[in-house]
């Protein structure tokens, strides 16, 4: 690809998604939302967040695709931690320190 072809597709996608957000955000900016998209809207961080981690923990690329016992220890820890003291944080940490220690233990 040309760098011509590349600065475009860059300000392309750029121009998608400012309209994207500002068709949500700017035109309906000050409006009330009804209230089953304010439920809906809840949600969406609780989806985010396992849909950026789950491909890292199934899919490392640190270990060239392959599952690994250090990674899946974490993310188990992770989601009991969560469901135990209902703290975001406290169960994200707890998650680092158990694949840092596996990854320790396991060389």
């Amino acid at each position: 690809m040309s760098t011509l072809h590349i600065w475009l597709v860059i300000v392309l996608i750029g121009i998608g998604t400012f309209l994207i957000r500002f068709s949500f955000l700017g035109l309906i900016g000050k409006r009330p939302l009804p209230g089953w998209v304010l439920r809906h809207l809840r949600y969406t961080p609780v989806a985010v967040l396992p849909g950026m981690v789950a491909p890292l923990v199934i899919w490392p690329g640190a270990t060239g695709g392959q599952p690994d016992l250090a990674r899946l220890a974490a993310a188990i820890m992770t989601l009991v931690m969560g469901y135990v003291t209902r703290n975001v944080i406290v169960s994200i940490l707890s998650g680092v320190a158990t694949l840092y220690l596996c990854l320790y233990v396991t060389g």
